[in-house]
């Protein structure tokens, strides 16, 4: 990249700003369509559709997609992470409001800060394990309101806070070998070459979540708002990638969850109680908090690469 792209950091602002918007949105449409679609098919129309757009996009613009098999093992580890992340979300999104879904997730940036220290040798200070501590704190404040409500799956969003977190850590390995939008394309043929079989060879009747229901026209209408906005939503947040730096826009991703908030009262009606609404504030702080202090350690060490993702939940 050149140094001439991160001179437009309002630009990047902006796009950042869109797929904070976007990528809530998307999962909104994931939760009306919840009722009426299986899990397993959802999964699968999402990856169709990154795949209708990505791939001529890869072609078009002749990005370099073709991987020796080390990249390629990582990008289909990290396509099998998504898979099972986009999954829970959407399975989440059956039980819970939409803010506290994202929220709980959110969880997620405290996580990936622990397994880079524990597998990746990367050094966490006493202030970002304090921070880390507080966010945990913060989470369990909006899951115990919703626990009561519906029980264990309250749980399911810190199941997606794992998965992503690993697949932050995978794609760490590969970030500065390999083109986003080119992987993405890539991830989302593999993801269809795993779950268009398990589709069609699962009956229907021996698991409810791998049924292929018939959508109506209104399911079509709201399958390929879903199947765009989530790929358009990835798109957002890399290109605000190419004009500002992460540490310039990462504080901006935790505008994701008013955005959710304010997407699903809108929408469904939902807003958060106040304990959660006290739990979403005190996550909120200690994620900002840590970004902050990475910035300064960053500021204060030579140049590195520039990651390609920022550490956030992708989109569902």
């Amino acid at each position: 990249m050149s140094s001439t792209d991160l001179d437009r950091p309002m630009l990047g602002i902006a796009l950042m700003l869109a797929f904070c918007l976007l990528a809530p949105f998307g999962d909104a449409l994931a939760k009306l369509l919840g009722p009426e679609m299986a899990v397993g098919q959802l999964v699968t129309l999402r990856f169709a559709f990154q795949a209708a757009i990505l791939v001529p996009l890869t072609v078009a613009t002749r990005r370099v997609w073709r991987m020796d098999g080390r990249i390629l093992f990582y990008v289909t580890l990290r396509t099998l992470l998504h898979i099972a992340g986009i999954s829970l979300v959407f399975t989440s999104l059956l039980y819970l409001p939409l803010a506290d879904a994202i929220a709980i997730a959110y969880v997620m940036p405290f996580i990936l800060l622990l397994l880079g220290f524990w597998f990746l040798g990367e050094e966490v200070g006493w202030r970002r394990l304090a921070a880390s501590a507080a966010g945990f704190v913060g989470t369990l404040m909006v899951v115990q309101p919703a626990f009561s409500e519906v029980g264990w799956p309250a749980l399911l969003p810190l199941g997606v806070a794992v998965v992503f977190a690993l697949f932050m850590l995978v794609t760490r390995r590969i970030a500065g070998e390999t083109d986003p939008i080119a992987m993405q394309a890539v991830s989302a043929v593999i993801a269809l070459a795993i779950m268009v079989p398990v589709m069609a060879l699962t009956p229907r009747d021996a698991v409810e979540a791998l049924a292929w229901i018939a959508p109506s026209a209104r399911g079509w209408g709201l399958i390929t708002a879903m199947g765009a906005a989530g790929t358009l939503a990835h798109l957002l947040m890399t290109w605000s990638l190419r004009y500002a730096p992460a540490s310039t826009l990462a504080p901006m991703q935790y505008l994701e969850i008013p955005f959710a908030t304010a997407v699903g009262y809108v929408i469904f009606g939902d807003l958060p109680g106040p304990l959660a609404t006290l739990g979403i504030g005190v996550t909120i702080a200690a994620g900002l908090y840590i970004v902050m202090r990475e910035r300064a350690i960053h500021r204060a060490r030579p140049p590195v690469p520039k990651a390609v993702h920022s550490g956030i939940p992708p989109a569902g």
